[in-house]
């Protein structure tokens, strides 16, 4: 069939379903209801769909297009949920079960024929991590199945006045919900409110006397304070004492209206550096990157079982595997993200072992460099290329590990210079679930990270340059076809860490295993004399560097409009695909 995608943004959900939709043979077309409903209108019109469906909307459709084509919403509750806030109801209201309903779009909201729902259990995680794993997973289930039921054309969707399903509207979720009562509330009700907002909207709060939006939160089990105090930071977040405990808060958001040049998210302790220094505060100024009236308390990249406190990176082992996992906001890699992995993964080349799993959490593997802290930086262009050179260095790291096998696992989505990280193992992992975008070019950048050495070898160069200049997402089944992927972990988001250690465990005992690493030293050799690895890397290097310094360049306007949520180009993102 020929579907259209209507969507108020083509993220991961809207990505997963385009993604999924194709591979099921259909031709999909997208166009941006950020855009209007004329541009809506227009894509209808030219497309002239057999079906619209619609996985992410904030606004409603056109009531022309509902009535003159059949359109299935999704939405991200059970049948009978209705309102903009499901899933903030959902993590607020600690429900253990939550579900999502595919409907067709009607006058009142939520309130069509259901064609397809689905259930799922509640993580112990924050919305945007439940967004992208349980709720897709449920979603992309569930759209499949509707369209393969009107496709069919003998399915009845049924009605939500039928009996069994509980009709329940929930008002727009507010921040004065949201708000915190740092002296009442108990750590584990802030940590509820802090992960029920964590990517959008964020909690508004105030700190040093000025109003910011809290993104995250994850608990500390050893410093205390008075609440609310501001007790240290660690790799870019802050510590915060709440009535019975402590909270660590990844990111801050300063209030567009505060007058601050950089009004979105990026790690917290780089926003409070812009603060003035809380009265009676000691201490020398450091750096611009944390603020100088606090203390920086490392935690230790092997972390002992009996702690529970936070940290991004962390090296555990197991036999003859070692693990260094990692979790950054939204997969980006900043500079000092890039080179804090760097140094753990060569602890982990210090340890003795045979197999070194990278990754293996829960969402995000990675997706390249911090747009945010550099939009946030007074030198754009200048941290740019330091965070290109410093994630090349991580990848080169990478590809230049000759005495044990690598793997990364990817629990979630990768892109950009994620997935030519994730390529640069021997074998790379990918839950069912993930989307991979192996290509540069929305962000106006040629990339970098090796990727002209990593993907031909592994897709071909004809298929390498079809991903790189179609710059379409792509789904881990069409990844592991095309030979991106080396294996598929069919396991829910809370499930693929443990599979993963079982996985690698079984790969150390391998017998052929020797042979294996024996044979890629091999190879790595010859591909060094046939060219070398830095001559890739001057290349490629050479090309971004023209891009970044170049003050016209579109990357600029691409990187600024995307970290400030702006719209760009064409309502029409991408064209149809088989």
């Amino acid at each position: 069939m020929d579907i259209l995608l209507v969507a108020s943004a083509f993220n991961s959900l809207s990505q997963r379903v385009y993604a999924e939709l194709s591979d099921e043979g259909h031709r999909v077309d997208v166009v941006l209801a950020s855009h209007g409903s004329d541009a809506v209108r227009a894509a209808v019109q030219e497309v002239r769909p057999d079906l619209v469906v619609a996985p992410m909307l904030k606004t409603a459709l056109p009531e022309d297009v509902w009535q003159q084509h059949t359109c299935l919403i999704v939405h991200p509750g059970p049948p009978g949920d209705r309102g903009p806030s499901s899933l903030d109801w959902a993590i607020a209201q600690e429900a253990p079960e939550w579900g999502v309903t595919v409907l067709q779009a009607e006058a009142a909201m939520d309130a069509g024929d259901v064609w397809a729902d689905g259930s799922f259990t509640v993580p112990p995680a924050g919305k945007s991590s439940m967004y992208r794993g349980e709720v897709a997973d449920a979603a992309t289930a569930a759209v499949l199945q509707a369209v393969r039921r009107y496709a069919d054309g003998s399915y009845k969707p049924r009605p939500q006045s039928e009996p069994g399903i509980d009709v329940v509207w929930r008002d727009f979720f507010r921040q004065e919900q949201r708000r915190i009562d740092w002296e009442r509330d108990t750590t584990r009700t802030v940590l509820r409110k802090l992960r029920g907002a964590d990517s959008q909207p964020g909690v508004r709060d105030e700190i040093c006397g000025r109003e910011v939006f809290l993104h995250g939160g994850h608990p500390e089990d050893r410093l205390r304070g008075e609440p609310g105090e501001l007790l240290a930071t660690r790799s870019g977040a802050v510590c915060r004492a709440t009535r019975d405990g402590a909270v660590w808060i990844p990111e801050l958001r300063p209030l567009k209206s505060s007058g601050d040049p950089a009004p979105f998210r990026r790690p917290a302790a780089s926003v409070l550096a812009g603060f003035p220094a809380p009265p009676g505060s000691h201490g020398m100024p450091i750096s611009s990157d944390r603020p100088h009236w606090l203390p920086e308390i490392a935690a230790p990249l092997e972390l002992p079982p009996d702690r529970g406190t936070w940290t991004d990176i962390r090296y555990r082992q197991h036999g003859e595997v070692g693990f260094v996992s990692f979790s950054f906001p939204g997969g980006a890699m900043s500079t000092t993200h890039c080179r804090r992995l760097l140094a753990a993964y060569r602890y982990a080349l210090s340890r003795p072992t045979s197999v070194l799993v990278l990754g293996g959490a829960r969402d995000f593997f990675s997706n390249g460099i911090h747009l945010n802290v550099i939009e946030a930086s007074s030198d754009p262009a200048g941290e740019s290329w330091s965070n290109l050179n410093a994630m090349n260095d991580l990848v080169e790291a990478v590809l230049r590990t000759t005495d044990r096998l690598v793997v990364s696992a990817l629990g979630g989505n990768a892109a950009a210079g994620g997935v030519m990280l994730a390529l640069a193992a021997d074998e790379v992992w990918c839950r069912t679930g993930s989307v991979l975008n192996p290509h540069y070019r929305n962000m106006g950048l040629y990339g970098s990270e090796f990727w002209t050495y990593s993907l031909p070898r592994r897709v071909g160069a004809e298929t390498a340059e079809r991903l790189t200049s179609e710059a379409l997402p792509v789904s881990a089944a069409t990844a592991a076809r095309i030979g991106l992927v080396d294996r598929l972990v069919p396991a829910r988001p809370d499930e693929f860490t443990p599979e993963v250690d079982r996985l690698a465990a079984a790969l150390a005992d391998d017998p052929d295993l020797a042979g294996r690493i024996t044979a890629k030293t091999t190879a790595r050799h010859a591909d060094e004399l046939q060219r070398p690895l830095a001559e890739y890397r001057r290349t490629e290097l050479a090309r971004m560097r023209t891009i970044l310094f170049d003050r016209q360049a579109p990357y600029h306007a691409l990187r600024s409009a995307f970290v400030r949520k702006l719209p760009t180009g064409s309502p029409r993102p991408l064209g149809g695909a088989r």
